[in-house]
């Protein structure tokens, strides 16, 4: 950062012919023979390709651990910045041995040209002759001490050059004065000096941005004059990253962003998701709209992710391999049969950690593709989840020019006119110093290894940094951590004068950091706005007992509401118009649904359970049915017929659906099949003369042909009479005499029959099925047919019949005209399973609507829909 500064700089006053360039850079070039330095990523390389075959000794235990390349990295770079020689002191303990043998391993490793420090100054003082030539006269501008394994060559060179220390106002190192530098010093800086306090970490950022706006709106500062720091800028980093993006302003990472904060990071983060976790469909999709276009994903064509079941984890090879199966060429958005594509990623994908390089070069863009190869770098591949955190991508080019995020180091070295310094807390700045991960004090001293102590070298920034700032400074703490502690002030504070500026979180700032903290700061202005006045009316009307527009009130002849009413209904959309006119609305009218997140349960739920009973038995009645007859069928010929439909059905289920771990799906397959094996058959029944039997069979339904396994025409469409609702569906049993003269009519529930032996026609409007579906057969087969309508629960063994279905149907067809005419009427109403617990948009409602909302608008509801409301109080 400090070198692309001055370069700026430099270009901007038209001073042309200097080379800007750090110590070591002047030392590779003094070397000759395209010599350089040894850059982080070459040796973490390198580091990460000889770790496994060295002998590390009493290390080798956590050599392959994520984290060692970094660690390795750390300490060699520390050994080589203070000129230790490891090679010397092998004798002294094991671990300097190993390390030593590390180093040599790395060495032999690197690139030829590619030198450690004092190998670069040895060389560069055998040439030190050619340094007039080769560097001319060196100004040493930005510092405040050099490491150790540069100051012989720096000695060396003042024999030769002129040597100028630029250290202004900046602390000059002691031993500086014996090298015979010429030293320039400056008077510090006067800044105004301002000392703030804020409520939590966030916080600190949020003023920090309003700060710079105002700045800027203000005219005071250009964004190239202003810096925002900390000692430790990771601890803000995540705050400073979302922040930034609602603030709209151009805010620099100078230490670099996080690659899981960019596409490339989440590209990589998503392939390590599944090779760590298991292939599924969530992350599939995440990886696939991460990778498109590009690697094995090439070629599928625009919006294929729709042809995934929605319902479905599909977490198994065997569940891909189902569903792959059974796609169909017409299944894809281009007509063209892509599944031997999908195929070959859902294998490769699924090739486990081991083959993590081969599968990310197959499947990640080459931008991604870095990434991921960096990460692996730091660690074994099992590791890459976590490896991936700790990668960060270059966001300085820009800096200059633009706000500058930046650590207190870089900031001291780099002086801008308008300062802020965040986090100046007693734990975080100074930071507490450490030992060296790999080389601790018991066995080389942290003084030796590492000159500047991180403690002392935080105290040197900040003073560095009071020095040099031109105009304003800005000191800001946290009071409270995240966890809501206490937090004391920073003892680098205590000389600074004057008392500390608390600042409020709710408090309205002069300069907002955005659009949406301008608001939220303003609450008067707020509340004018459109959203505010929806949101606040309608806030206002849920907690009143009047039936208002945002209970259901909607404009009388509305064309949704007619569009809604024209459609074909079933047995459950006209269940939700009688109990819940404005779920009905909601669902069939604006297509609102909740989403069934394809997640593995522990347990099937019930309508999942009802799904696999269904279609069991239908499977299993068609069997029957084609090897001579349900009624004439011996009990084993039924188990065999339902233990084979029942395995199809579950291979279906299990390609398309999420299902419970492998012990519970065993023992609710065999759950089914027994309650199949009840509800197939009922042993308080006698079969129908020349029975034949069907089910589920379709009726009004245009998406259905006609064939001679169905006892009617499905398409023919069925109105009920006086009210004109079209209805259609499935009936889940049809029983049929010979002669057409009697009709059974079943409908499977798998839950618990009403207690105590209740009998019920239509249950307040809960149970439409068996009066709807009697009218349907009647309608398609004549009315000269016998209907006999049951509900059947095989769980209890138990049966109810409907007594007389015409005037069932005659009774409902008046609650429904009802119904009808006061939705048409504008009247989308919550009725009393609005609030229930199973109801799939309850999430639409305001919180707990089952005790607050639901009682507080029940009587008003009532009273609106008038005789609509009796059907639920119906036998």
């Amino acid at each position: 950062m400090a070198t692309r500064s001055i370069r700026v700089d430099m270009a901007k006053n038209g001073d042309f012919g200097t080379a800007v360039m750090t110590f070591e850079q002047a030392a590779a070039r003094l070397a000759g023979g395209f010599s350089r330095g040894i850059d982080n990523d070459t040796l973490s390389g390198a580091i990460h390709e000889i770790l496994p075959a060295t002998d590390l000794g009493e290390l080798n235990a956590i050599k392959v651990l994520p984290g060692m390349t970094s660690a390795t990295a750390e300490t060699l770079h520390k050994v080589w910045r203070s000129g230790l020689n490891l090679q010397a002191r092998t004798e002294e303990h094991p671990r300097i041995a190993a390390m030593a043998a590390l180093e040599q391993a790395v060495i032999a490793k690197l690139p030829s040209g590619m030198l450690r420090p004092c190998d670069l100054v040895e060389r560069a003082i055998s040439r030190i002759v050619h340094a007039p030539a080769v560097l001319g006269s060196i100004e040493i501008v930005g510092q405040t001490e050099m490491s150790p394994c540069w100051r012989p060559l720096l000695l060396a060179l003042t024999r030769h050059i002129a040597i100028t220390w630029q250290a202004g106002p900046r602390h000059a190192p002691e031993w500086l004065d014996a090298t015979g530098v010429k030293i320039i010093r400056t008077a510090p800086t006067s800044p105004a000096l301002t000392s703030v306090s804020a409520a939590t970490a966030l916080h600190e950022v949020v003023e920090a941005i309003r700060w710079a706006r105002k700045l800027v709106a203000s005219g005071r500062a250009k964004p190239s004059e202003i810096a925002i720091a900390a000692a430790s800028p990771s601890d803000y980093d995540d705050h400073m990253l979302t922040l930034r993006s609602d603030a709209n302003l151009d805010i620099r990472f100078v230490h670099g962003t996080s690659a899981i904060a960019t596409r490339d990071g989440q590209a990589a983060a998503a392939l390590a998701d599944i090779l760590s976790r298991g292939l599924g469909q969530a992350r599939l999709r995440r990886l696939a709209s991460l990778c498109r276009e590009t690697g094995l994903f090439a070629g599928l064509p625009e919006g294929w992710l729709r042809i995934l079941p929605e319902d479905a984890p599909l977490s198994s090879p065997t569940a891909w391999a189902r569903f792959l199966a059974q796609l169909k060429a017409d299944a894809w958005p281009d007509g063209a049969d892509h599944a031997p594509q999908l195929g070959a990623i859902i294998r490769t994908l699924g090739g486990g950690l081991h083959r993590a390089e081969e599968i990310g070069r197959e499947i990640l863009p080459k931008s991604a593709l870095r990434v991921w190869l960096k990460a692996m770098e730091n660690g074994p591949a099992v590791a890459i989840p976590i490896t991936l955190n700790g990668i960060r991508i270059d966001d300085s080019a820009q800096a200059p020019a633009a706000i500058a995020w930046m650590p207190a180091s870089a900031l001291s070295a780099s002086p801008r006119p308008f300062v802020r310094l965040l986090g100046l807390t007693s734990r975080a700045w100074p930071r507490l110093a450490s030992e060296d991960r790999l080389l601790p004090d018991h066995i080389i001293h942290s003084t030796q290894i590492d000159p500047l102590p991180i403690g002392i070298a935080d105290r040197r920034d900040f003073e560095t940094i009071l020095a040099t700032t031109r105009s304003e400074i800005v000191l800001s703490r946290p009071r409270r951590d995240g966890e809501g502690r206490m937090l004391g002030k920073s003892p680098l504070l205590h000389g600074v004068p004057g008392e500390d500026i608390y600042l409020r979180r709710n408090s309205t700032p002069a300069h907002a950091m955005s659009e949406v903290d301008r608001l939220a700061a303003r609450i008067d202005e707020f509340i004018t706005t459109p959203l505010a006045v929806s949101a606040k009316a309608c806030w206002i009307d849920w907690h009143t007992s009047e039936i208002t527009p945002h209970d259901g009130l909607v404009r009388a002849d509305h064309p949704t509401l007619d569009f809604v009413l024209a459609r074909n209904q079933s047995a459950t959309s006209l269940r939700k118009l009688l109990r819940d006119p404005l779920g009905f609305v909601w669902r069939y009218g604006l297509g609102l649904k909740s989403p069934r997140m394809g997640t593995e349960p522990l347990t099937l739920d019930n309508r999942g359970f009802g799904e696999i009973l269904h279609a069991t038995l239908d499977g299993a009645v068609k069997r029957l049915e084609a090897e001579g007859g349900l009624a004439s069928a011996t009990s084993e010929q039924v188990h065999v017929a339902i233990s084979a439909a029942a395995q199809e059905v579950a291979s279906q289920f299990e390609a398309t659906q999420a299902v419970p771990p492998p012990a519970i799906w065993m023992r609710t397959l065999e759950d089914m099949r027994n309650l199949a094996t009840v509800a197939i058959r009922p042993q308080d029944e006698d079969p129908l003369p020349g029975q034949k039997s069907y089910a589920e069979v379709p009726f009004a339904r245009v998406d259905h042909n006609a064939s001679s396994l169905m006892p009617w025409d499905p398409t023919r469409p069925v109105r009920i009479p006086s009210v004109g609702f079209l209805i259609s569906g499935f009936i889940d049993r049809l029983d049929l005499a010979g002669d057409h003269s009697v009709a059974r009519v079943s409908d499977y529930k798998t839950g618990k029959p009403p207690k105590g032996g209740e009998q019920f026609i239509i249950n307040g409007g809960k149970e439409l099925q068996r009066c709807l579906y009697a009218f349907a057969v009647k309608v398609l087969l004549g009315d000269e047919v016998e209907v006999e309508a049951v509900l059947r629960y095989p769980r209890s063994g138990r049966t109810i019949a409907l007594e007389n279905a015409d005037t069932a149907l005659s009774e409902v067809a008046g609650y429904l005209a009802t119904a009808r005419d006061n939705l048409k009427s504008g009247r989308a109403l919550p009725g009393p399973d609005t609030a229930d617990q199973y109801n799939d948009l309850l999430f639409a409602l305001p919180a707990n609507s089952k005790n607050g909302y639901q009682p507080r608008k029940q009587v008003a509801s009532t009273t609106l829909l008038g005789p609509a409301a009796a059907v639920w109080e119906a036998l």
